[in-house]
């Protein structure tokens, strides 16, 4: 399982979960998984938001993740 972190705006969209466990073993499966667990992320998700794998933000929904991965999900900060 691949623990996601959830950035702070996002947590009350899962059950006000810090940590979120999801079967996965690629960005985009990471993704799934959560808006399969939590459908009220997935406005979020849709709208942009930043993977954080191990210190580096991740852009290719391919890319892998492993179960001992830091893995973080940061929603889009909006302003101007």
């Amino acid at each position: 399982m691949v623990k996601v972190n959830l950035w702070s705006g996002l947590r009350r969209f899962a059950a006000d979960q810090t940590v979120v466990p999801v079967e996965a073993r690629t960005v985009r499966e990471m993704l799934d998984a959560l808006t399969a667990a939590h459908p009220a992320l997935l406005p979020f998700i849709k709208a942009g938001v930043s993977v954080s794998v191990n210190g580096q933000i991740v852009t290719d929904l391919n890319a892998p993740v492993a179960p001992e991965d830091e893995v973080y999900l940061i929603q889009r900060i909006k302003g101007g």
